[in-house]
């Protein structure tokens, strides 16, 4: 599917659906890259499509406008249209309008992260999945920097954009009707901080909102130096979303 945002580069979704007549849940993949680069076709995992796919998922990977592009809630306004559209197209694309989960790495488990918190109706995510994800853009050193990462995404240093930046912030947009999460994050990960994600998981739990919290041991920024295979990582949100979604037959 190719979306055409008046004055903008196209954006593209590629959705991957196993055999079968379905109606299979589907997970949104939403890459990283600092809001400042990347596109759908990043994947931290190689055998990421093909596991999933396996295990009875559908998989739509979503473009969405970079920071340099178009400031916030642009890039969320971008996924949101997305899940419309998966959700509008369902019986014909043979995916479950109500099995939808999200899965975003780095600067896209924010993107994602808010698409569960605040969907609601044709934009509803039931289950979300964060790969070091910053869950508290508000909170982020260097304020008053006009050229870090999240203040040209929020259009202004941090410091002049303390608004914008609570409702960008997925800590600060938590609410006792959220979906379950499961944090997925680096005990050594120097870029977003492990402690970063026991906070926003302590957070959740304090609403009452389901949040499994899965260290990777030694593991940095985009899982580097794990000490485990990343595939298994893939099979751990695959888990989690067997159980709370319900097994899909594969």
């Amino acid at each position: 599917m190719v979306s055409t945002p008046l004055g903008y580069r196209p954006l593209h979704l590629d959705l991957h659906v196993p055999p079968g007549e379905g109606p299979f849940p589907v997970v949104l993949w939403i890459h990283g890259g600092g809001w400042m680069s990347g596109s759908r076709v990043w994947t931290v995992d190689e055998r990421f499509h093909e596991r999933l796919v396996a295990r009875g998922y559908a998989v739509a990977d979503v473009d969405y406008r970079l920071a340099l592009e178009a400031t916030y809630p642009a890039q969320q306004a971008d996924i949101d249209a997305a899940i419309r559209w998966l959700r509008h197209h369902a019986a014909a694309l043979r995916i479950d309008p109500d099995r939808f989960a999200a899965l975003g790495e780095s600067a896209g488990g924010q993107l994602a992260a808010i698409a569960g918190l605040t969907g609601a109706g044709d934009t509803a995510i039931q289950a979300v999945i964060l790969w070091y994800g910053p869950a508290d853009l508000a909170g982020r050193p260097n304020r008053d920097d006009p050229f870090s990462n999240p203040a040209i995404l929020l259009g202004g240093p941090l410091a002049e954009r303390a608004a914008l930046a609570r409702l960008a912030s997925p800590l600060h947009r938590i609410h006792p009707a959220a979906p379950p999460f499961q944090l997925v994050h680096g005990t050594d990960d120097e870029i977003v901080p492990f402690a970063e994600a026991a906070g926003f998981a302590e957070a959740l739990r304090a609403q009452g909102v389901r949040c499994d919290l899965l260290p990777v041991e030694g593991a940095g920024h985009v899982f580097t130096g794990a000490s485990v295979p990343i595939g298994t990582l893939t099979e751990a949100g695959a888990d989690f979303l067997d159980d709370v979604l319900g097994r899909s037959p594969h």
